[in-house]
């Protein structure tokens, strides 16, 4: 899926692409036809980067009920000619998804949706899931044929319809199928489920990877022949290392982390990282400066997860690298740094915005090591990010920082994070959003009486809505 283009923070149609709780209290005040022209760009054309971890789908899905929006737009995008062709999940997920929300509060409009598609679309089996949470037995049995049809009787279809059973996010209609009074359906079902659990037995049973009694040599060559086949194997073969190398071959693996092939070089630093070898920051500094982009990487991956004091004092010396290996530095002082750290994480925060802007992938860590510090003065550069940022997730990460950093984000942003489309960022935001704007507690009250809304949210908003708040 190629990236998504984000229109500015400033307008509606980018604050409702990023998922931001301004996005719906700007859509509730726009003229309706602009609203929903907005919502449906943003459902018919994923607007997330990583469309497998960021939420949007119940975010859009209550603005369609806030609108009372009509799903045309869904059907016509649902069912247009390009399903046949570009079958991509991301093309249509994020519409079923939607739709499946609908249905859970009561659209029937969805629901007739979702069972048409799961009929005759491409990516049937994603609505078949959202179907299995929402619809009813009867609704489900009769589309046990149409299923069905779609898989031939040879024995190719056969295996391409236990791979369908056996990897099923939401097993329920196959076992409604499977006891179906149709013969023709419940005894294809069945044997579909009986060789998906033995496909995943075999699976299970069928070894792979170096074994402990191999020498410290194989696993190199084992770890260069994923790098030859473009398979980065150096991390299980670091674990591998581990069991099969003793004192006397540290010799060998130091020459690998100086000067050996790729993959040989990548899984000696990543286990005299872990080993927290006092030889390891030499060879990692040195791998930054001559190895190849692979190494690099490998090199600085191994150096972050390093946990030991000597790694932290080893950071605080190479904090102010203008290079990777700097930046790298700068993270490992936000997870581990102490006070005295502050002013490192915060320049490294600033020259991450500037260089990188708000979404790069650096900023996660530092973000958290901000508010991890109580860094106050950092609180602009985190109220940018999260304006800004095209990541929900990084936002949700910045809101954090800012409830620990910010004096006004009570009042402030956590009013529009209670819209947020991320639950982790609508609880901190039941955590610390005042009840002194109405706005809050009538969001507090549907939020706690809303069965879609996540346990944990619901859990925080309880907590907030006493005596004092229910008679405001």
């Amino acid at each position: 899926m190629f990236d998504p283009v984000i229109a500015p923070s400033g307008t509606l149609l980018g604050l409702l692409q990023r998922g931001r709780g301004d996005g719906t209290l700007h859509a509730l005040t726009a003229p309706r036809a602009e609203a929903l022209a907005a919502l449906n760009h943003c459902v018919l054309r994923d607007p997330r980067h990583d469309w497998q971890v960021e939420n949007r789908s119940l975010y859009y899905a209550r603005l369609y009920l806030d609108l009372n929006g009509e799903l045309d737009e869904i059907e016509a995008h649902l069912f247009e000619v390009d399903d046949v062709f570009d079958t991509e999940e991301s093309r249509t997920g994020l519409a079923l998804a939607v739709l499946g929300h609908l249905a859970s509060y009561g659209r029937r409009d969805a629901l007739e949706l979702l069972r048409r598609y799961a009929a005759s679309g491409s990516n049937w089996a994603w609505a078949l899931d959202e179907l299995a949470l929402r619809d009813d037995d009867a609704g489900l049995r009769a589309l046990a044929a149409p299923v069905l049809a779609r898989f031939a009787t040879d024995p190719e279809g056969e295996a391409e319809l236990a791979a369908a059973v056996r990897d099923a996010f939401e097993p329920r209609p196959w076992r409604l199928w499977a006891d179906d009074p149709r013969e023709s359906v419940s005894t294809r079902v069945r044997a579909a489920q009986e060789t998906g659990c033995f496909d995943r037995w075999q699976r299970q049973m069928r070894p792979a990877g170096p074994r402990p009694g191999w020498s410290v040599q194989a696993v190199f060559e084992w770890a260069q022949q994923g790098v030859e086949r473009g398979a980065a194997l150096h991390v299980p073969a670091a674990r591998c290392l581990s069991a099969v190398a003793g004192p006397e071959d540290r010799p060998e693996i130091l020459a690998a982390a100086k000067d050996g092939t790729d993959g040989a070089r990548c899984t000696a630093l990543r286990y005299l990282a872990d080993s927290n070898d006092p030889e390891a920051f030499d060879l990692i500094e040195l791998a930054v400066a001559t190895g190849s982009a692979a190494v690099a990487e490998a090199a600085l991956d191994a150096f972050e997860r390093m946990r030991s004091i000597a790694a932290v004092d080893r950071a605080r010396g190479w904090a102010r690298r203008p290079d990777p290996l700097g930046a790298a530095a700068g993270r490992i002082l936000a997870c581990l740094g102490g006070a005295q750290d502050r002013d490192l994480v915060l320049a490294a925060l600033r020259e991450a915005v500037r260089g990188e802007g708000p979404d790069a992938p650096t900023l996660w860590t530092l973000v958290d090591g901000t508010g991890r510090l109580g860094i106050a003065c950092a609180a602009p550069v985190l109220r940018h990010i999260y304006r800004e940022t095209a990541s929900s997730h990084l936002r949700g990460r910045a809101a954090h920082a800012l409830a620990a950093t910010d004096p006004s984000f009570a009042s402030g942003f956590a009013v529009e994070c209670l819209w947020d489309c991320e639950e982790t960022t609508r609880e901190i935001a039941a955590r610390h959003a005042e009840t002194g704007d109405a706005r809050v507690v009538e969001r507090l009250r549907r939020l706690a009486a809303d069965p879609a809304e996540e346990a944990e949210v619901q859990t925080v908003v309880r907590s907030r809505i006493g005596p004092d708040t229910a008679a405001m």
